[in-house]
């Protein structure tokens, strides 16, 4: 077994980049790049020199290119001890026209070309954008002079997979900091230190609290591995995509905690989410300076909602347990009464489901919902278990249309095998052979779909959420490919397909645990 599920998972992997490698081939050179801009509204109040700076800010953003302005290359030899403060001033203030830079600019800008005016790079200077004749800049018309260079795909794709994980570390700070380490302890101080909760805090670390305990399930907590899909720069404006899709949502959730000042308050802020924010306590306000005693002051708040997976998951999990619980005992009436009103009734359902577009039937699912007093939409501000009834029933049975007509099938094929006539004669009632035999051989390949069906509830279902305006996960890739939201696109492919991967093999793995006969040994 072990080596099967080794095989298997290595092509699976492989499959996975395979997949992520050809979307980012679509969504980066299958598009036209401008069409970032479409929606921006920040780009159409840019002008002359400063609408082509801002383009390639976004674009590496995007992820489209790298991008060097000439005061970052200059910062670098600061920071390098090559160029002292005051010759950094005089080298960054170069002029309109290259021909009247002073003699320090002209030299470093030389030196910029050298290290960057080759191939793949190209440099650009764009001299002044002026008014007629006069001195006075057009806006946006100051010059410019920057180094980019086109992302080529594999790079994009080797470095999107070896950031795909990350691993906090104590190294991640990269000013100097005191008592640099990891701290345990019993007792969380966000408690005030009088409820025993376990933590582990780090000091160098991106975040605060590595490991920590509280009553939100499953009630352990961890940010020693995160995931990292990429940034959003349109769905979610300057979000991280896994943070985008586990972050709780709704009205804000107060609580009493102590800050590391010792000031306790009744707060929504959650401590526990507390990343490192480079000089946010010196430069910050007195209220930030009365809570924080460190530059972990980068907090997330507690709110009242479900993340857009917890919202997905429940709703996509609901479906599925309800979909089985309707599915088998009804395609095992259908089957035992095969060619009589039982069965013709479940067919015709079936047929109905598969005929009628999937909107359509959702539509009078709502309708019929909404005449019965269920809530036809979702309120994260007012909750109640009422308004996971539509979607949920919207979602079971259309998938236990499915699970009836292929166990049914099955039930029917196993029904005119050799082996029962074999029982028969051999003295075993029809009940007996149905449920001993019949129902275990058919409900093998159906058991194949449950862990395929139970994580990708995890992807939401685009047309359901729309619909009952669920805040949940299925429709950000639709959002994310209308805002040409690179980042978001290639995450949730990725996530999808680790998913679909996991999915199959742990289906194989369930098979093999219900019928003795199949081995995963080669």
């Amino acid at each position: 077994m072990g080596r099967y599920l080794l095989w298997r998972i290595l092509r699976g992997l492989l499959s996975v980049v395979i997949v992520v490698g050809i979307v980012m081939v679509l969504v980066y050179s299958g598009l036209d790049r401008e069409l970032v801009f479409a929606s921006d509204p920040v780009y159409s109040k840019q002008a002359s020199n400063g609408r082509t700076v801002y383009k390639m800010q976004q674009w590496e953003k995007y992820g489209y290119v790298d991008y060097v302005p000439y005061t970052e290359y200059l910062l670098t030899k600061v920071r390098s001890g090559e160029l002292s403060q005051e010759e950094y001033y005089a080298a960054a203030s170069f002029a309109d026209t290259p021909d009247r830079d002073s003699p320090e600019a002209a030299r470093w800008i030389e030196a910029f070309r050298e290290e960057y005016e080759k191939a793949p790079w190209q440099v650009v200077r764009l001299n002044a954008d002026k008014k007629g004749s006069s001195e006075k800049y057009k806006e946006g018309g100051q010059p410019r002079l920057f180094a980019y260079r086109d992302i080529p795909v594999l790079g994009r794709l080797g470095r999107y997979l070896t950031g795909f994980i990350f691993i906090d570390t104590t190294n991640y700070v990269q000013e100097n900091i005191e008592n640099r380490g990891l701290t345990f302890t019993w007792r969380d101080p966000v408690y005030g230190g009088e409820k025993f909760s376990p933590a582990i805090l780090g000091n160098g670390t991106r975040h605060k609290y590595l490991l920590y305990c509280d009553s939100r399930f499953p009630f352990v907590h961890q940010n020693f591995i995160t995931l990292n899909l990429g940034t959003s720069y349109a769905v979610s404006t300057g979000s991280e995509v896994w943070e985008t899709l586990t972050s709780p949502q709704g009205s804000f959730k107060p609580s009493y905690v102590t800050y590391p000042t010792g000031v306790q308050a009744y707060t929504a802020d959650d401590l526990h989410s507390a990343q490192y924010a480079a000089g946010s306590l010196e430069n910050g306000t007195n209220t930030l300076r009365a809570h924080f005693t460190d530059d972990y002051t980068l907090v997330r708040t507690h709110k009242q909602g479900l993340s857009k997976l917890g919202y997905s998951f429940l709703i996509g999990i609901l479906a599925v347990a309800l979909s089985y619980l309707i599915a088998i005992p009804l395609a095992l009436w259908m089957a035992r009464k095969r060619d009589k009103l039982p069965d013709r009734l479940g067919s015709s359902y079936i047929v109905f489901i598969m005929a009628v577009p999937s909107l359509a039937y959702i539509f009078l699912f709502k309708a019929i919902g909404g005449s019965l007093g269920l809530p036809t939409t979702f309120d994260m501000e007012n909750p109640s278990y009422l308004m996971y009834v539509l979607p949920v029933i919207s979602l079971a049975l259309p998938a236990a249309a499915n699970l009836m007509k292929w166990l049914r099938r099955y039930l029917v094929d196993q029904m005119s095998a050799d082996y029962v006539r074999f029982a028969r004669a051999g003295g075993l009632s029809s009940r007996e052979i149905f449920r001993q035999h019949i129902f275990k051989n058919a409900v093998i390949p159906i058991v194949h779909g449950i862990p395929a069906a139970v994580l990708l509830a995890l992807t939401g279902a685009i047309i359901t959420e729309r619909v009952y305006v669920v805040p949940g996960a299925g429709n950000v890739l639709t959002r994310a490919i209308n805002a040409y939201d690179n980042g978001v696109i290639v995450g949730l492919v990725l996530f999808y397909g680790v998913l679909s991967v996991s999915s199959v093999i742990l289906g194989d793995v369930l098979m093999s645990v219900v019928d003795p006969r199949i081995s995963l040994r080669r």
